[in-house]
Order: C-alpha cells, then sequence, then structure tokens
C-alpha cells in the first residue's frame, strides 16, 4: 500500500481560491517603437528574469490537457509563453533568451508566411524544436478570419476554406518538423461553431482565443483565454497579466 504524504489537487481548487493558468501571447521583438505588437529583447529578457525570480513556473502548454482534464496538477503559479506568427525575430531574439532561463514556448505558425523576407525558415524553426523547448502548431493557412465569410462566398466554400486553414498548416508542420497537431490558434482570436467542429474531429484537442484573463481546470478546451503582451506594457502591467489564481466568490 502506497500512502501519498500529499492529498492530490489536480484541478488547483483551494479553500479560498482555486488556480488558473495565464497564457502569454507575444508577435515580434526588437525595436519596439515600431508597433504595438513588437516587444523589445531588454523588456522580453527583463520579463523571464521575472518569472525566473519569482517562483512563476513555465511550463509547455502541452501539459495543459492533463490539468484541464483533472488528472495532472500543475504548479500553483505555472505560466505558458506563447509566440505567433513566425516572425524572424522569435529565432533571433527570444529563442536565445528563452534557452538562457531553459523555458519552453509555443509559436503558432500560419504556413503561407514561411519564407516571407521578414519570416523564420523551416531549417531554424527545425533547429528550435530538436532543442527540446520550443513546440509549433499551427495558427492558420493564410491568418484569414476563420469567422467572418465573405458575401460572394457560399456555405460550402466557407466550410471547404476552414478546412483548408486548419489542415494545410498542420500538415505542414508534420511533414517539416514531426511534429502533431494539438492546439490551434485563431487568426485574431475569433471563432465559431463550425471551427470548433472541425478542430474537435481533427482530433484537434485545445483552441486559443485571445480573450485575457487565467484558465481555470473547468476551462472550455475550445475557447481557452489568452492574454496578449504589448511592446509598451510596463513591469507592473505584465504582473497585472499573470493571473494565476482568482478568488472564489460565496454564494
Amino acid at each position: 500500500m502506497v500512502i501519498p504524504l500529499n492529498a492530490p489537487n489536480p484541478i488547483g481548487v483551494f479553500a479560498d481560491a482555486y488556480q488558473t493558468v495565464p497564457i502569454l501571447c507575444y508577435h515580434r521583438f526588437g525595436i519596439n517603437n515600431r508597433g504595438k505588437l513588437v516587444t523589445s529583447a531588454a523588456a522580453f529578457e527583463s520579463r523571464m528574469d521575472y518569472l525566473a525570480k519569482n517562483g512563476f513556473r513555465v511550463v509547455p502548454l502541452a501539459q495543459l490537457p492533463g490539468f484541464l482534464d483533472g488528472v495532472e496538477p500543475l504548479p500553483r503559479k505555472s505560466v505558458v509563453i506563447t509566440i505567433d506568427d513566425g516572425y524572424r525575430s522569435t529565432y533571433d531574439i527570444a529563442f536565445p533568451i528563452l534557452k538562457r532561463y531553459k523555458f519552453p514556448a509555443t509559436i503558432f505558425l500560419y504556413s503561407d508566411f514561411v519564407g516571407a523576407a521578414d519570416a523564420m525558415t523551416w531549417g531554424q524553426m527545425q533547429e528550435m524544436a530538436r532543442s527540446g523547448l520550443i513546440d509549433v502548431q499551427p495558427h492558420s493557412k493564410s491568418h484569414s478570419n476563420l469567422v467572418l465569410k465573405s458575401p460572394r462566398e457560399t456555405d460550402a466554400q466557407y466550410r471547404e476554406r476552414v478546412r483548408l486553414e486548419i489542415e494545410v498548416p498542420s500538415k505542414a508542420i508534420q511533414e517539416r518538423l514531426s511534429l502533431g497537431t494539438y492546439v490551434f490558434a485563431y487568426p485574431y482570436g475569433d471563432t465559431n461553431e463550425h471551427v470548433m467542429d472541425r478542430l474537435a474531429r481533427q482530433g484537434v484537442q485545445l483552441g486559443l482565443t485571445v480573450t485575457p484573463g487565467g484558465n481555470g481546470f473547468f476551462a472550455y478546451p475550445y475557447m481557452l483565454r489568452r492574454t496578449m503582451i504589448y511592446g509598451d506594457d510596463n513591469l507592473e502591467a505584465f504582473k497585472s497579466k499573470l493571473a494565476v489564481s482568482a478568488r472564489k466568490t460565496a454564494r
């Protein structure tokens, strides 16, 4: 007989609060006066340093399904890092910093972007994947909004477009990087019942929005919250986005 010294608590529910897991969303790195979605190297380094020195645990996104299923506990101050689109600055700036801190991250790639002047190459992504820290998952084929239907688009054409936007990047990532698809980040964070049904039928477990906040064990897997990090966020703003718990409300 094995008697655990601590009672298991895989869903992170406590007397006065419950655990939530924030998923942080970055886009580009470099000179941050070039746009709200550009985070400077110094700012990214300082935010990673803050996480490392203040008891946060950066966990792979792949661990989240076990937490949502109530079978795999996560450390109390778990945080997930994601980076969208596939910009070259992810490889040049973010990747070396993540390696220094040994922090895992997930890159969400829209596959039509690969080969552009400002994009990463498949070779660079292969190098990052081999590090064991970086996962690459689909963010659509062309970054088109999967909810908006054009005036001339028939229902059949819309359904086919959604299918291709999900299947094409998933297949490219599998063939180029030997990585399977378990999560999909919706372009612009927008989704609907058809898109979520298509993901479920393809065996994709999670779908990510850009609705800010943390994710409790009860979060709907295809509408997970994800918090945007902006280039003009100061340290206090960054701290406010680390939603690792929520207080229970009395009933």
